[in-house]
């Protein structure tokens, strides 16, 4: 695809994110001091919406999940920023060189959970959008919605669900803000979250052969799952499918008792071209599994939000990826090359909304976000103010390539 020349000025937009990192790191260490995993959004929801009135959005709301969206422009074409404002916990506090909360800050970098993952990405594209609107360069037939989504740490894409299927918003196409070390990320693998019980006869423990010990039985499962993830599909460019056990329950009538059930959890990574059906079986074939006459399936989400709405899901998220010469891709791409110097086009090693959005939808989706996947979920999370006013920059103006790329088609 030939590259699209625009008459913008750079420089002027390089200016414009620069004058915003103050505010941006005000706001950005505000979202972390409140704090909120998921379904514990509601008072980070509420600063975001005032963030969004103050900046001069057309239309600032929350819809029935808890979702915070903004609006800006008017028009047919519907372009979304998409950010997760849940973290995870702290974890061990004694891991941790500052308070997570209440966050650290120097000349360089903003410390605090949710820094990188991904509250960062929520303040880049408020202030992106921002900056579109002041320079004039939100393109003619374009609206641009940035949303705050919720519930991405307990089930990744069922926020982006309730926004396509409830709400009934299906944009053009969406920009993923999760932290990319800043490259542009294009996919990845998809997951799922597989049950595997097993039953067994409980006894006194003083004579065991009188009874049947689940545990003994699903330790036999157990070898084949480790040894099942060395056969598992590859792919060249998201890489290799994974199963590991991450849960392991049992239910006996004492510790003086034969286990008389045992239930492990399985974190099922899928790789292009594997679907929970092909995953389940692959289980459900395992030698163990039919002797022991094991029950397979998947979970099921169905955690209330903040708002106390709930919308049940499978535990599945698909694979996606979106072809590195798509209108979306490239326009991203352009307008960070134009703006800053090309950068590495990849994919996640982790799970994001992307999973509904594209995996489930087809709605094209494509990935920049300041802050590093390495930070997520770790202890001492920091993320770069420099990361947050260059993605700012080329949030504001990506959808101006993305319609010139559209009206060469």
């Amino acid at each position: 695809m030939t590259k699209v020349q625009l008459n913008l000025d750079l420089d002027r937009v390089r200016q414009e994110a620069e004058n915003y990192r103050e505010d941006m790191t005000r706001f950005l260490r505000d979202l972390i001091k409140i704090g909120g995993e998921s379904c514990e959004e509601g008072p980070k929801v509420e600063r975001i919406k005032e963030e969004m009135i103050k900046l001069g959005y057309d239309k600032v709301e929350v819809d029935p999940l808890g979702n915070v969206m903004g609006w800006m422009g008017q028009g047919d074409v519907l372009i979304a920023y998409d950010s997760h404002i849940d973290t995870v916990g702290i974890g061990d506090i004694s891991l941790w060189d500052f308070d997570p909360y209440e966050g650290k800050e120097d000349d360089e970098i903003i410390g605090g959970r949710g820094a990188s993952d991904q509250l960062g990405g929520m303040v880049s594209s408020t202030y992106g959008v921002k900056i579109m609107k002041d320079l004039g360069m939100i393109p003619e037939g374009v609206q641009i919605l940035v949303v705050g989504s919720v519930q991405e740490e307990d089930c990744d894409g069922m926020c982006w669900l309730y926004i396509i299927e409830k709400d009934e918003i299906r944009p053009d196409f969406v920009v993923s803000t999760e932290p990319t070390d800043m490259h542009v990320y294009r996919g990845h693998r998809g997951r799922m979250e597989i049950k595997v019980e097993v039953k067994g006869i409980s006894c006194h423990g003083s004579a065991p052969e009188r009874g049947d010990n689940a545990i003994y039985k699903m330790a036999d499962i157990l070898q084949e799952v480790r040894d099942l993830n060395d056969h598992l599909k590859d792919d060249s460019f998201l890489g290799k499918g994974t199963v590991t056990t991450s849960q392991i329950y049992f239910t006996s009538p004492s510790r003086c008792a034969v286990a008389d059930s045992c239930t492990i959890s399985l974190d099922r990574r899928l790789t292009w071209g594997e679907t929970y059906q092909s995953a389940l079986q692959e289980i459900e074939d395992l030698p163990s599994v039919k002797k022991y006459g094991a029950v397979v399936s998947m979970y099921e989400y169905s955690r209330p939000s903040w708002t106390d709405e709930v919308y049940v899901q499978d535990c599945y998220f698909p694979t996606w990826k979106i072809d590195e010469d798509a209108p979306q891709a490239r326009a991203l791409v352009d307008a960070y090359t134009d703006l800053y110097g090309e950068p590495k086009l990849d994919k996640w090693t982790f799970s994001t909304n992307g999973v509904a959005i594209m995996g489930r939808h087809g709605i094209p989706c494509i990935g920049l976000g300041p802050g590093k996947e390495a930070q997520a979920h770790a202890p001492n999370e920091i993320t770069w103010k420099e990361d947050l006013v260059r993605t700012a920059a080329i949030y504001s103006t990506m959808p101006s390539y993305y319609v010139e790329y559209m009206d060469k088609k």
